[in-house]
């Protein structure tokens, strides 16, 4: 039986078939980017981020932001344009997992760090239509209410640790005192304000 007619007349053998061939292409593309010191090293600029920053960004992704906004700029005028410096691969070292992410139901978030105060984020974050009148972003209130838990951050930390990020004994031990009495949304604003600060003036 010809390998085409097996293909048209076994539906197991043309899933194993489909399967095979995106295996190998998947690792033909991704294998070689484990040695590339470009997409293994940190841009210049980038650091691990803080105990508060780590706090935000779970939260971020707790709160399922990534599902409207990406952190992916492409290399097009358009992009750069508007939010700046093209993404690189060095910016997301730390990023474990990133959010580049690719629908945009709000705007990329890949160089806001800076860009707006931290009162504009919190008003935005408490009640989003008293800054855009027209958003479509829900409102995040309980993020004032609830304090981070400085235990689950310092182990989410020794995890990072573990995958690559260079954080020392020192960061853990000052890691309670940097989180005392703070709340969830002071934690993600400090995430975002932490967010493309190193490429986020050149063009």
């Amino acid at each position: 039986m010809k390998l085409q007619q097996l293909a048209e007349e076994k539906v197991s053998f043309l899933i194993t078939f489909i399967l095979v061939v995106i295996s190998v292409g998947l690792l033909v593309q991704i294998i070689p980017l484990f040695s590339t010191k470009a997409v293994i090293t940190a841009t210049e600029g980038v650091k691990p981020y803080t105990a508060l920053q780590v706090a935000g960004r779970d939260i971020y992704v707790r709160e399922g932001c990534y599902n409207c906004h990406s952190q992916q700029i492409r290399p097009f005028r358009a992009e750069t344009e508007r939010y700046g410096h093209y993404s690189v691969a060095g910016e997301s070292v730390y990023d474990h997992p990133f959010q580049w992410g690719s629908k945009r139901m709000g705007p990329d978030l890949a160089r806001v760090g800076g860009r707006y105060s931290d009162e504009w984020h919190r008003i935005h974050l408490l009640n989003p239509r008293e800054i855009v009148p027209e958003s479509n972003m829900p409102a995040f209130p309980w993020l004032a209410r609830n304090k981070v838990n400085p235990e689950e951050v310092v182990s989410h930390m020794k995890a990072l640790q573990m995958v690559g990020t260079p954080y020392t004994q020192a960061d853990f031990d000052k890691a309670p005192e940097e989180l005392k009495n703070k709340s969830e949304l002071d934690a993600v604003i400090a995430y975002l304000q932490g967010l493309g600060l190193a490429l986020k003036n050149k063009r």
